[in-house]
This record gives C-alpha cells, structure tokens and sequence, in this order.
C-alpha cells in the first residue's frame, strides 16, 4: 500500500516496511509585492464611525461611509475627491473630532430614536412608522445620501431589536420599560453636529495594542502613503516622521496657507526634521479646487502630492507629473483671471535647497501643474527622492510580510539556497516590471546567503543572514543639451541619419 507524507514528516533514515513512499515537496517559496498605492488619510467628516479606519475605493463609497462632503481642507471627502482625480484609487480612511460633536436624535411618541454616528449629516434622516400587514409595523429610516433601509415587528421591543441585528442601521432605538403600542408616525433629526476643529494631538491621536486613535488608526492597514489631511501644525512633523519611519508610510504634509518662503525656510529648521526620508513637506502655496459640491475651495497642497504619489508606482518621482483639478494657487491667483506670479529660480533654489517642494505652474514640461522638486526632506542627496522612500519601503515591507516563513527551518546549504531563490525572484520580477532597470547591462541586485556570511558561530546560536543590495533607478532633475551651431560647425552624418 502506497504511504503519502508530507515533507518534513517522514525520518527516511528509519523505515522498516518495504513499501513505496511519497513524499509531498511544496514548491519554491515566492513572494508578492506589498501594496505601493495605498493612501491613508485622517480627516474630518460629518458621518461615520471615529477613530476606524475604513475602507474607500471612491466617492460612492466615501458617501456611504461619512456622508456629504465638508467645505473644510480637513475634510476627507475633499481629499479623497482629489486624490480621485490624480489616479489613486485604494484608502484608508480615518475620522477625528474634537469629542464635542453629537449624534442627532428623534422620537416617535416615547420612544427616543438616535443615529448611530455623531455629526450634522444625521439630522437629515427620518424615520416613518406605518402599518403593515396583519399585527406588523414597519418602520423606515432614510437619509438621501447614507441610505435607506425598513424593519417590521409586531412591538417596539421587536423593531428594536432588527436596528441592532443590522450592522448598516443609521440609528438605534431606545424603548421606554412600560412597552408603548405602536402608532404611526414621522420624525425628521435634528441636535446632530460636527463639533469643532480637531487638535493636533487628536489628529495623532493614541497608539497601543487595542483602540487606537487618529494617525495610528491607520496601523497594519498597509497604507504606502499618509495625509493627516489639512494639518499644518508643524510640531506634528516629527511624530508623523517617527511613525512613518516605523510603518514604512511616506507621510505627507504641508506649511499653513499663505507662507511666505522665508518663513517656510525658519519654519522647517524649527520644526527638527531635517534628514529624515519619511517626510514630504510642501510649501504653503495653497491651491483652488473647484468642488462639485462646495464649490471654489482653497486647499493644501499636500492633498495633490499625495494622490499623485499614490497613483505611481514607487520607482517613479512626483516631479514634473500633471496634477488635475487645479484651477489656480496662492501665488499665482485663480487661472480664470489670468496668473499674476510665478516662482523664480531664487525661490525655488531656497525651497529645494532645505527639501521643500511646491506645486506650481508652468512645469519643466509645459504649460501645466506639477511638484517641482519631487523630494522629500532628507539633506542627503543619496536619500532625498521620492523615489527612494517609496521603492525602499515597498521593499522592506515585501520582504518583511514574506520571508518570515522561514523562522523554524533548519539551517544547511539547502536553506541557503532556498533564502537566495526567494529573494532573487522577487528581485527578478520587480526588473521585469521596471520598477528596477538594467544600467549598463548589468543587473541591479545582489544577494548573500552562504557560509560568507552565515559562519558556524552564527548559526549555532540560531542566526540566518542574507545581505541584499539593489540599486536603484536615478530620476532626471537636471537635464542639460549641448547645443553647437554656426555656418563654422561642421557635421557629420551616416546614411540615412
């Protein structure tokens, strides 16, 4: 009789029975690429539930979610409309208040009606309750935006008991002891509001193992880029930095509206945040966007840098990418009216020079808007790009999520091989997609897992090495022709050419 086992499963230096055996050998470990265009963004609204990240892939579902948009730059429907429109698609998105904000109410004879969410988008819900068949009432709630839904019981315990078994509900209900009959009736909410502006320290809110809060909220969630959407406290930058360096999450953030370059360039030595990659500051140019639901809007500029860099892949730069939406910015005026000013190279030779980008128009390439630095705010120009805090922390988290498969494996030539398959093809598919490139001809990584670097110490203590380098793509920032010409300059030509 056949034997089947697993690998690993079987001591094949202790068989007695002559027989066949078949050992199952799983395939090559591989591993798939984390995601690199997921943008996390923390944010006001005036519906939904606080301090949960939620998932949003594009405004029906923001609608859904949080309910009509806020003519607020902390608004995350805002920022989520313009990410949209520069290509990004998946997020992650997390609400803040400033625990004043209320739940709007309603009551239908004694029994007090409440949305299940804080803020101004519950008073536009009404419940009706009207007769049904036989002994049934039902009782419809509705909101032209958030839904609506209808449950049938023959009580108001019964009825009650339908908007808790249902995890979409917008309010609950709150039956009195004595159990009122049910009688048909109408009420619109009302008392609902969004409370104040959040504080900065409500924006970062708490980190932890259970109930985090604000930026931390967003923990585990996979997201590439973060967007503390309107906050432009720069005491915040070193917590987003220090959390972005931990997470792998390229956070970015802008100067308050209206700075002037001078103050951007004292603002950003005090806020200590030079040489850190995990940071993207934009100037304070603050950009109009003209919004389907509030209309001309001025917003910061940190909401199109990052729905742009969540719309590329993470070899790529934001510089000189066309940014949509924008009618206009501080600095030049609206364009319906004409551009007043444009940046001279003085002033932007200040900005970058301390990595602070901007958005402006014209671009490099045309007559359009685009990040003209595409930086973040590292002094070093080895790790100063875009670029590289995307591609190095799409790699880190790839080979953290799927090398850890190994822990438990016993070490041996056969190990180091295994270890030195996995990474190089991983490696050998990110240049198959470009994210790496050929320069030269010759390949752009190396991988180290032998007895060169595992010795018998190491490995007797339970140590396993693979030292990985990867060089990455440069991105063009300087581009410079040589031009010959005259009736003096001779050319030479082959056929054809």
């Amino acid at each position: 009789m056949v034997k089947i086992y697993q690998a690993g499963s079987l001591n094949t230096t202790a068989l007695t029975v002559p027989n066949l055996y078949v050992q199952i050998v799983p395939p090559q470990t591989v591993i798939n690429g984390v995601s690199s265009n997921r943008l996390g963004i923390v944010g006001t609204a005036s519906w939904g539930a606080v301090g949960k990240p939620v998932i949003i892939g594009g405004m029906g579902d923001y609608l859904a979610a949080f309910g009509t948009k806020q003519a607020l730059a902390t608004n995350i429907g805002v920022a989520v409309n313009v990410a949209l429109l520069q290509g990004a698609s998946d997020f992650r998105c997390v609400r803040v208040t400033d625990g004043t904000d209320k739940a709007a109410t309603g009551t239908l004879g004694t029994v007090g009606l409440t949305a299940v969410c804080t803020g101004v988008a519950g008073n536009a819900i009404t419940a009706t309750l009207v007769a049904g068949s036989g002994s049934n009432y039902v009782l419809t709630v509705s909101h032209a935006t958030l839904g609506t839904s209808s449950y049938t019981g023959t009580t108001w315990t019964a009825i009650a008991a339908a908007l808790v078994a249902d995890a979409s509900a917008l309010v609950v209900a709150t039956v009195p002891s004595t159990v009122p009959a049910l009688t048909a009736g109408t009420v619109t909410f009302s008392g609902g509001s969004d409370g104040g502006a959040p504080t900065t320290t409500q924006f970062l809110g708490t980190d932890g193992t259970a109930n985090r809060t604000g930026m931390y909220a967003l923990r585990n969630t996979g997201c590439a880029i973060g967007l503390l959407a309107g906050l432009t406290d720069t005491s915040s930058w070193t917590t987003q930095q220090q959390y972005g360096l931990g997470e792998g999450t390229y956070m970015v953030t802008s100067f308050v509206s209206g700075m002037s370059v001078a103050n951007a360039l004292t603002g950003l030595a005090s806020a200590g945040v030079t040489g850190s990659y995990s940071l993207k500051v934009m100037h304070g140019d603050w950009l109009y966007w003209n919004d389907d639901t509030n209309g001309i809007m001025l917003v910061p500029p940190s909401l199109f840098s990052a729905g742009k860099l969540a719309a590329l892949s993470p070899e790529q730069s934001s510089l000189n990418k066309a940014l949509a939406g924008i009618v206009g910015s501080q600095k030049s005026g609206l364009t319906s009216v004409g551009q007043a000013l444009t940046y001279s190279d003085a002033e932007l030779t200040a900005l970058f020079e301390v990595g602070i980008d901007v958005i402006a128009n014209p671009s490099p390439g045309g007559s359009y808007w685009s990040c003209r630095l595409g930086h973040n705010t590292s002094s070093s120009a080895a790790v100063s790009g875009d670029d590289y805090t995307r591609l190095t922390n799409y790699i880190a988290e790839t080979l953290a999520t799927g090398m850890g498969v190994y822990i438990g494996e016993v070490i041996n030539d056969g190990l180091f091989g295994d270890v030195r398959a996995t990474l190089l093809g991983f490696l050998k598919t990110m240049l198959d997609a470009g994210l790496l490139g050929l320069y030269g001809g010759a390949i752009p990584y190396t991988v180290v897992c032998d007895t060169s670097n595992n010795t018998q110490d190491r490995t007797a203590l339970g140590y396993l090495q693979a030292d990985v380098a990867v060089r990455y793509q440069g991105i063009v920032e300087k581009f410079i022709v040589n031009l010959q010409g005259g009736t003096t300059v001779t050319v030479t030509t082959s056929s054809g050419s």
